[in-house]
């Protein structure tokens, strides 16, 4: 897919910028050019030479640059790509792109540049989780401002967290699905996976078996058809797809605020096993045994219907909604049952029961009901289930454009 495609690379100043002499390494393997640009941070981790001699192009870092700038250059280099990619994404460089600064060369090649931007944001945890970077990377998301990452992982400054910037194989996959021409290309599609968790104390809680394998394959099947997919996930077992916007929550009432931030969707797919109820008085401390023999009184709470929250808007309603109905017994029965009452467009109904395995397994087998009918398909990988489910949402999608 990069064959013949050139890339922009602004280079952020992190540690991390290491990392994109990899990066070039594997984007010009597949095919791609590369012009790199750097900070003046940046050049104080990799050197212009190292980066210019790896992309076989110079290494732009200057907007004063008398000749290059005759030419209007930085509109130039903003514009002869066919994607921009930022790695590492700083801090201040998504403080830059939110608040539409143009200071250096960097900041004035993102506000001028009519192409996709993909961002892999790095940084210190704290800075990542700092209320001001959640406010820009919300700005930058409803912008339709691309992400790889951030990983998960121990950072050079000793810490622990989210903030690590995504491996370059992970950010050329994200590239890879930026440029991919499917039947999906242009449109925005979110996707819920994983349990959530209902704390009962700060170190206890109620969660499910789900393990998250179906709704991140989906994910992945969904990217590599061209969308751009928001992905809402609980805690789940496996890693979240590369090229997708992921969002991560732990609680049912934090998925729903991230779903509604995250549309206008032209589809929405919940596979999510969210929580029906939550515990209404949860404790502060954890709890402790006091001899007495008797268990603490736990009071529940019902939970918000994300599915039918969305299913039922009046205004910005995704043009598919697809809900998901794990059941143990009579699963058809319940799963129209579902969808009547939820008000979805198609229920993807699946028997969960302990003897399929099914649930936290590699395998799935579902039965789709929709206005026309029911189809049972055979059992199968999830990532076969995936792919087949994908091409069903871009036909339907196909046929209401």
């Amino acid at each position: 897919m990069l064959a013949g495609k050139r890339i922009l690379l602004i280079i952020g100043g992190g540690i991390a910028a290491y990392k994109c002499c990899e990066l070039i390494r594997l984007l010009r393997g597949r095919g791609a050019a590369v012009t790199p640009v750097l900070t003046a941070a940046a050049a104080e981790f990799v050197t212009p030479l190292t980066v210019s001699s790896l992309a076989g192009e110079a290494a732009h870092g200057d907007l004063f640059d008398l000749t290059r700038e005759a030419e209007i250059g930085h509109i130039q280099l903003s514009r002869a790509a066919d994607l921009v990619v930022v790695a590492p994404a700083t801090a201040d460089l998504m403080a830059k792109m939110a608040g539409g600064l143009a200071n250096d060369l960097a900041s004035t090649l993102l506000l001028a540049t009519d192409k996709r931007v993909l961002l892999a944001p790095a940084m210190n945890v704290r800075m990542w989780e700092h209320p001001a970077t959640q406010r820009n990377l919300a700005r930058l998301r409803a912008d339709g401002i691309l992400f790889a990452g951030p990983n998960e992982g121990d950072m050079a400054c000793g810490e622990f967290g989210p903030g690590r910037m995504a491996e370059p194989a992970e950010i050329v996959a994200a590239i890879d699905a930026a440029l991919t021409d499917g039947p999906l290309k242009g449109r925005h599609i979110l996707v819920t996976s994983g349990p959530t968790h209902e704390p009962i104390d700060p170190v206890r809680y109620i969660a499910n078996r789900s393990s998250g394998a179906q709704g991140t394959a989906l994910a992945a099947a969904l990217r590599d058809l061209g969308a751009r997919v928001s992905f809402v996930t609980g805690p789940a077992d496996v890693a979240p797809p590369p090229g997708v916007t992921v969002i991560r929550v732990e609680t049912a009432r934090e998925m729903l605020s991230a779903v509604q931030a995250a549309l206008p969707a032209d589809a929405a797919v919940f596979a999510a096993a969210v929580a029906d109820w939550r515990v209404a008085n949860a404790a502060g401390q954890k709890m402790k045994k006091d001899g007495s023999g008797r268990m603490p009184v736990l009071d529940f709470a019902e939970n918000p219907d994300i599915l039918a929250t969305v299913s039922q808007m009046t205004q910005g309603r995704p043009r598919l909604v697809v809900g998901f109905a794990a059941e143990t017994h009579e699963v058809e029965r319940h799963a129209r049952d579902k969808r009547a009452r939820k008000g979805c467009d198609w229920i993807v109904a699946n028997d969960v029961s302990p003897a399929t395995g099914i649930m936290g397994g590699s395998e799935n087998a579902v039965t789709i009901i929709d206005a026309e009918g029911t189809e049972c398909w055979e059992r199968m990988s999830k990532s076969e289930v995936a792919r087949r489910l994908a091409a069903r949402i871009a036909s339907k999608l196909g046929e209401t454009a």
